[in-house]
């Protein structure tokens, strides 16, 4: 008995001593090339080089490897975008921050791949709960809106409610904006002039009343 869980033990350490993201690269290489559906656990173990069992002590299975996989992507991506946090921040930097980001994620292949061949996967975070992605950014963008607000540049109102109104506005651009312009990838110059339509959009909803109600 003892025996046992010494091996168990033992066992344990050696699949946590497996890097996470040899895995999740692996799971990155089997969705571009395949599409979520027709990847299993075997094949992504296979790609890392490890056993299922390892895979199965972190995950319940392909969409919990998967959505670990966004959240490192879309984390990566709302990081490199964003404004840094602590600091104060003016309207525009943020904006522009907003907009880094709905480019960013919007050609990204992950998405592109997500969309074209498993779009079944983004149903539940656009319908019925919000994901860890989701709750990332809105803490990132209430943050930096709260230091705007306190800065001057973004009108005085709760930071968390236009978090919320910013980021419901670059969902709609970052996932139907290519449906409306015909660009499949993502990309090009009409949504290239969409972009600066959310730009102004959303500079004109961020910024003080000035007196007589007009922004």
């Amino acid at each position: 008995m003892v025996s046992q869980r010494i091996n168990t033990q033992v066992e344990l350490k050696a699949a946590n001593a497996i890097p996470e993201e040899r895995i999740l690269d692996a799971a990155y290489q089997l969705l571009l090339s395949f599409g979520m559906q027709r990847i299993t656990m075997a094949d992504i173990a296979r790609q890392a080089g490890v056993s299922r069992a390892t895979l199965y002590r972190r995950w319940g299975g392909v969409r919990e490897v998967l959505g670990a996989l966004t959240i490192r992507e879309w984390t990566a991506l709302t990081l490199a975008a964003m404004p840094g946090e602590a600091r104060a921040i003016g309207r525009a930097e943020l904006v522009d921050g907003v907009v880094r980001l709905v480019r960013g994620i919007r050609v990204h292949p992950l998405l592109r791949k997500i969309i074209e061949v498993d779009p079944d996967f983004l149903t539940p975070y656009l319908l019925t709960r919000r994901g860890t992605n989701t709750n990332h950014q809105l803490e990132m963008l209430t943050g930096a809106l709260g230091l705007a607000v306190a800065e001057g540049s973004v009108r005085a109102e709760d930071p968390e409610l236009l978090a919320r109104a910013v980021l419901l506005t670059a969902w709609s651009f970052t996932l139907t904006g290519p449906v409306f312009t015909d660009t499949p990838d993502g990309a090009g110059p009409e949504l290239d002039r969409l972009d600066a339509e959310l730009r102004l959009l959303l500079d004109r909803y961020l910024a003080p009343q000035q007196q007589g109600g007009h922004a």
